[in-house]
């Protein structure tokens, strides 16, 4: 029968074990294995190579409709065009989207962003790479006061009561801000061992011998806050869209793909908008290296507090 202090120095053995193990696994998101240096060197057949590398005009586009999937230029409209876009240089820009009736009556609207060559239409460009998110989402509005004064009639309260009840009830949402990366390493993958995480936002063609990956786009779902969501009401026209990019290391865009399926999986589990977005604010309102070092530190203080209590 173990006694208490081995019990304890077991139970503090197999929690080191696992601050370890979270380590080793937060070092294989961060760290991506290259091509070999020779296999890069002699230009190998397993190696893919990015396509930014040769240095391309473009350009990008953001369009909006209310399908999930297009399959022409047809029913949807243009709303941000970035003709010299300079995949180095970040930019916020504000524009006006027009709501269709549809997406009014409780609907959805899809952004399609685009990136392509500069002067080609994005359907005539083999080349091109694209994502889809939607603008919209439904949540249960934030009830707004209601002051009932002293003497209103019958009629005043039943009308104050009617809709206090219709805020039970999800509504249609706009989504304010739409964030864009790029990933802008000039990273040679191994074909071999592609990650993943990456590799479903990843499309690749193959030019002469070798393989390229044409750039990766990714939109950062973690700065999608409720405090910018926006009520659609049927009299709405017009909704405004901040459309901000930056460029994204390779690292940190692994790291944030993973907290995105994290944020994902609560959200099938039952969680709501709102408890998502708590969650997303450790990650988006905290720099990453003090996450970082506040999670060493109280893994230490934790691994502390049981050697005394052994003690």
């Amino acid at each position: 029968m173990l006694s208490r202090s081995s019990f304890t120095s077991l139970v503090v053995g197999v929690f080191a074990v696992y601050v370890a193990h979270t380590c080793w696994v937060m070092y294989g998101i961060v760290y991506t294995r290259p091509c070999p240096a020779a296999a890069v060197a002699g230009g190998a057949a397993g190696c893919v190579w990015p396509y930014l590398a040769r240095r391309p005009k473009l350009q990008l586009s953001v369009y909006t409709t209310t399908r999930s999937s297009i399959g022409a230029e047809s029913n949807i409209d243009l709303v941000l065009n970035v003709e010299d876009f300079d995949i180095e240089s970040k930019f916020e820009r504000t524009v006006n989207v027009s709501v269709p009736k549809k997406t009014r009556n409780n609907g959805t609207l899809y952004a399609y962003i685009f990136l392509h060559h500069a002067g080609i239409l994005p359907w005539h460009d083999g080349k091109q790479v694209h994502i889809v998110s939607p603008l919209t989402t439904y949540m249960v509005p934030k009830p707004e006061e209601i002051n009932l004064l002293t003497g209103e009639s019958a009629t005043q309260q039943i009308e104050a009561e009617k809709q206090t009840s219709a805020l039970d009830e999800p509504v249609s949402h706009w989504r304010s801000r739409l964030t864009l990366n790029v990933m802008v390493e000039d990273f040679v993958f191994d074909g071999s061992s592609l990650p993943a995480d990456v590799h479903r936002y990843m499309k690749m063609v193959q030019l002469g011998k070798t393989v390229h990956y044409l750039p990766i786009l990714f939109i950062d779902q973690l700065s999608n806050r409720v405090k910018d969501l926006m009520v659609i009401n049927r009299s709405t026209t017009e909704l405004p869209l901040t459309v901000s990019y930056d460029k994204i290391s390779l690292g940190k865009l692994r790291f944030w793909i993973h907290m995105q399926d994290a944020v994902y999986s609560l959200q099938q589990f039952g969680f709501s908008e709102k408890d998502a977005d708590e969650v997303k604010g450790i990650f988006v309102d905290t720099n990453l290296y003090f996450l970082a070092l506040t999670f060493f530190v109280a893994a230490f203080h934790v691994s502390g507090e049981t050697s005394v209590f052994r003690n």
